[in-house]
């Protein structure tokens, strides 16, 4: 088994989670050609998705794991063929030592329902406005108003709810003018975080990157569609985030985070993907590659213009829906 890293208790949950898979990679006990998926690590390690994701595009680029035509990753190296494997991660047995074990569960408390309540939040507010009542929200997850107030503070920080006039905490309505606010300050912030960046972006990292986005955009299937929310992050954290201020890098993310959560309900409502997408990020990726930084920002500001359009676009489709059939318990529609 690998050696843990020095610092242990010092490691962010992404690191520790990668140890835990190169290790049990290594020990045989995740075998050549098994499919992973970030949702089933994910509830095993009892993380969210973000740092399981960050995870396996770092093994990814040390050719631990490859992507594939299908959803997740295959371990082993990329080239040699080999057959999936879809058998159950849960089945397999983990090793998961006690001290990254430990790490892992000693984090606040906000942060392990976070994001349940964050895909709860973005995923109604496109119908209109909900009041998150605290009481109600408390005993939902069984924790105290104090660690409500941590997370529904975090979610004020992201923009994804507010406090009104009345002290309420209240998510909604997504309108396509908020959308269009994102958008404008996506393309005031990305293209020059691009540019600054440019020194700093892992090559190997980004070659991988092309060449899965090759595959997609040759592909043009339904698995691409599945794919392409993967796709953008990876892009995201390669290419936007590449560069050194974190300030900037926080601020993308943070407007990234509304933007995304309406993409993923749109998916989920059936609405279709635009194969113009990936082939749009296959060029920007493919100009940083010739070290063409300035056409690739400006075909980022393209990138995020049609984006914009091609969202509103489907938003407006959705206003005729009536909304959710089910939303949390502790999220109340407002009638205006």
């Amino acid at each position: 088994m690998s050696e843990p890293r020095l610092g242990q208790n010092t490691q962010r949950r992404y690191e520790i989670a990668e140890d835990v898979l190169r290790s049990n990679i290594a020990d045989g006990i995740l075998p050549a050609g098994l499919v992973l998926l970030e949702g089933p690590i994910a509830e095993i390690l009892q993380i969210s998705r973000a740092p399981v994701q960050r995870a396996l595009l770092q093994l990814e680029s040390d050719g631990l794991v490859h992507r594939f035509k299908g959803r997740g990753y295959l371990v082993g190296p990329p080239g040699r063929a080999i057959e999936p494997n879809r058998t159950d991660i849960k089945s397999l047995g983990l090793t998961i030592p006690q001290h990254a074990d430990e790490a892992l569960q000693s984090r606040s408390s906000w942060e392990r329902i976070y994001t349940e309540i964050e895909n709860d939040v973005a995923g109604c507010v496109i119908f209109g406005q909900y009041r998150i009542i605290e009481n109600e929200l408390a005993n939902h997850f069984s924790v105290s108003r104090t660690v409500v107030r941590d997370v529904l503070t975090r979610l004020r920080e992201r923009g994804l709810v507010r406090k009104n006039q009345s002290s309420h905490w209240i998510a909604g309505p997504l309108t396509a003018q908020t959308v269009k606010d994102h958008f404008m300050l996506r393309r005031l912030l990305e293209p020059q975080a691009l540019a600054l960046g440019a020194s700093h972006i892992d090559r190997d990292r980004l070659a991988v990157l092309f060449s899965r986005l090759s595959e997609l955009d040759s592909a043009q299937s339904a698995d691409a569609w599945q794919s392409l929310e993967d796709i953008r992050a990876q892009f995201t954290e390669c290419c936007v985030l590449a560069m050194p201020n974190e300030r900037l890098r926080e601020l993308i993310r943070n407007n990234l985070l509304p933007v995304t959560a309406t993409e993923r309900l749109l998916r989920q409502l059936g609405l279709p993907g635009d194969p113009a997408v990936i082939a749009e990020i296959r060029l920007i990726v493919e100009l940083m590659t010739r070290g063409a930084t300035a056409a690739a920002a400006a075909m980022l500001e393209n990138h995020i213009d049609a984006s914009m359009n091609r969202t509103i676009a489907q938003m407006k489709i959705v206003a005729i829906i009536p909304g959710p059939s089910v939303t949390a318990a502790y999220l109340t529609r407002v009638v205006e």
